[in-house]
């Protein structure tokens, strides 16, 4: 199961208890849902969860029933109204005049607590939303045909402290969120913390791991140079016995190149311990240094 779905999943296991909340989670999916005209409601759903919760919706909000149901073996679930009257009472409970379309515009009186602007929002999920799997990215959308339903879902979500982006794609407006904090604050809002948790967890376990391989790019990209710098040092070494004059050195370098030839996969810092006294790391860079310069006269 997508998370997309396991969302919708979560949120259909909320009750329908207040009748204002239940007429603002309907209205919310016959907005973003596939039709809603004086002729005709529509509303297709690949969600099992929001398939067995629809009827019961439209139930408890208007005590009538879908005069088609889902058939048998059908790959999506397919719910209609046709009948004019229930159509009337529907459009003329959401304030709109039965004679015009009912899509122009959400009706803000009907949203104005905050318990029926969270219902609001989750019936318009269930109906045209879906949210990316966290692990890959953060990505939660509602899409509607309805564009002047786009820009007030919008000017919706601005009031209530969110900030959402805006597109159109294929003729249908996109209201969208990218942000995995106000993603996790509208999952909640809705009511799935249980997914808002998820998705926390899955931007924690991948900050972690970004974390853990920036260290190991890092450590990898020192071995690197570390490794780089005793390979040069040492092929220093090698030029001053082919031109015999390690004899000649000083004791402090005659020492230093003992114990880079004994210790050469050791760091400057750890070879600067191996000294009797210990030396500085930035004295024992001096004398490899000088070595190199020697190697090259």
């Amino acid at each position: 199961m997508s998370f997309s779905s396991e969302v919708k999943t979560e949120l259909c296991r909320g009750r329908l208890d207040r009748p204002c909340c239940t007429r603002a989670e309907i209205y919310g999916a016959l907005l973003y849902g596939n039709t809603f005209t004086s002729r005709e409601v529509r509303l297709i759903t690949e969600s099992e969860s929001f398939a067995a919760r629809l009827p019961n919706l439209l139930e408890s909000a208007f005590h009538m029933e879908f005069d088609r149901l889902p058939g048998e073996g059908e790959r999506k679930y397919i719910f209609q109204l046709t009948d004019a009257g229930k159509i009337h009472r529907i459009i003329d409970a959401f304030g709109f005049d039965s004679r015009q379309s009912p899509v122009l515009h959400i009706n803000f009186g009907l949203l104005e607590e905050d318990c029926c602007r969270a219902a609001f929002l989750r019936g318009a999920f269930l109906a045209g939303g879906s949210v990316t799997e966290p692990s890959k990215r953060y990505h939660l959308e509602l899409v509607t045909s309805h564009a002047q339903a786009s820009r007030e879902m919008q000017a919706l979500l601005a009031d209530m402290g969110r900030q959402p982006g805006q597109s159109a794609r294929n003729g249908s407006q996109v209201t969208y969120f990218k942000s995995s904090g106000q993603i996790e604050e509208l999952l909640t809002l809705m009511g799935a913390p249980v997914s808002a948790m998820a998705l926390m967890n899955a931007k924690a376990e991948k900050e972690l791991r970004n974390g853990v391989n920036r260290r190991v790019n890092c450590e990898s990209a020192n071995l690197d140079k570390t490794v780089d710098a005793a390979q040069a040092q040492l092929e220093a070494i090698r030029r001053l016995y082919e031109l015999d004059r390690v004899e000649g050195l000083p004791a402090s370098l005659k020492e230093t190149i003992v114990l880079r030839e004994a210790y050469p996969e050791l760091t400057l810092s750890q070879l600067a311990e191996e000294f009797e006294p210990p030396v500085t790391k930035s004295c024992l860079n001096h004398r490899l240094r000088k070595l190199i310069e020697l190697s090259r006269t």
